[in-house]
């Protein structure tokens, strides 16, 4: 199935049905009074997160949504049946947009979360509600509202603990092979992952995490070059990243340390939030480097990385292979553990949040 990650639609409310004028006329009542009943509501379209979707793929074939529209009111106090409603489903973690304004409407990044992006409109009031003791006959009802209706977008940002930057070919779809059962397609040319990937790594029977690949990103992707500028977003819920590094390029006329520089300046032009995100080194093809000139390629590249780039942290660098495998498993390890402690951490200001409400 294409990976699709946006999409535009139209929703549209069902409208309220209008009120009812009616009298009770039957055999020796002649004057029974006002008995028409209230207009159905309209039905809302309401979205909802399921994990059984992984894509909006379906929303860029069927562009318009409308609800139904409410029944009228009838006579002998009959009520108009209320519209159905209609429910989207969508990924969990879709982003809902107004298109006109810009505005975020909602954030569904729970599953079964549900939000109503098109509200019916209000059934209109029958002659019933308008008798008094002056007004026996009544002959005024309303109109039902009309239902809302907006021009939607919908963006989708994956759920995953980590996120993989680097240059294309940089060795993150091998990385991601090397320690989940995701199988993204690894070759030796630039751009060999077009949509981003995402693994479960286990590493014990009852501690996993989920891991996301992105496709390389290369200098101006946050002018629009290259494919990785469109999938940065799907690192925006993250907890960490892992900046991967290609110690040994096949062209030796490379500047590796420009290259590691460019991407951090896309990921600061890109966004904010994103660049001051924890972030951690991780030098790659550490077969392709003889053992005894490793310390010291990897030492000079930290060492002049450090001059340009102040927020990666440099206290723990790691160095791998992906695909031999080789520190693979230490450095998931530290993720997971990175991960437990920030979400400890999430809960105990959710909970502190929560108490402070309440007082």
């Amino acid at each position: 199935m294409k990976f699709i990650d946006e999409a535009k639609i139209e929703v549209i409310a069902g409208n309220g049905g209008n009120g009812c004028m009616s009298f009770r006329r039957e055999k020796f009542i002649e004057k029974g009074g006002p008995d028409g009943g209230d207009g159905g509501k309209g039905g809302s379209v309401i979205m909802v997160a399921d994990n059984n979707i992984n894509t909006l793929v379906d929303y860029r074939f069927v562009k318009k949504y409308a609800a139904k529209n409410g029944e009228h009111g009838r006579g002998a106090d009959c009520y108009g049946h209320k519209g159905e409603d209609i429910y989207l489903r969508v990924p969990v973690g879709t982003t809902v947009v107004d298109e006109e304004t810009g505005l975020v409407m909602a954030d569904l990044n729970e599953l079964g979360q549900q939000f109503i992006v098109a509200k019916g409109g209000n059934g209109g009031l029958g002659n019933i509600h308008f008798k008094s003791s002056t007004n026996r006959a009544p002959r005024q009802t309303t109109k039902g509202e009309a239902g809302e209706r907006h021009t939607l977008r919908l963006e989708l940002k994956v759920l995953a603990d980590v996120g993989l930057l680097g240059l294309p070919n940089a060795g993150k779809s091998t990385f991601i092979r090397a320690v989940s059962a995701a199988k993204p397609k690894v070759a030796d040319y630039p751009f060999t992952t077009l949509h981003p990937n995402l693994g479960v790594v286990r590493v014990d029977t009852d501690r996993s995490f989920v891991i996301a690949d992105i496709p390389g990103l290369i200098e101006g992707a946050a002018d629009g070059l290259g494919l990785g500028h469109k999938f940065l977003k799907h690192l925006q819920r993250t907890k960490v990243l892992l900046h991967i590094i290609d110690l040994a390029p096949l062209d030796n006329n490379v500047d590796i340390i420009a290259d590691a520089v460019a991407i951090t300046q896309e990921l600061e032009k890109y966004s904010d939030e994103l660049y001051h995100k924890p972030r951690y080194l991780v030098l790659n093809k550490l077969d392709l480097i003889p053992e005894e000139m490793r310390a010291e390629v990897i030492n000079d590249f930290i060492t002049q990385f450090k001059q340009y780039d102040t927020n990666t942290n440099f206290d723990k660098v790691f160095t791998i292979s992906g695909i031999t495998g080789e520190n693979c498993k230490d450095l998931c390890y530290y993720l997971m553990n990175f991960i437990q402690e920030r979400t400890s951490e999430q809960v105990q200001i959710k909970a502190s949040s929560s108490v402070a409400g309440d007082l």
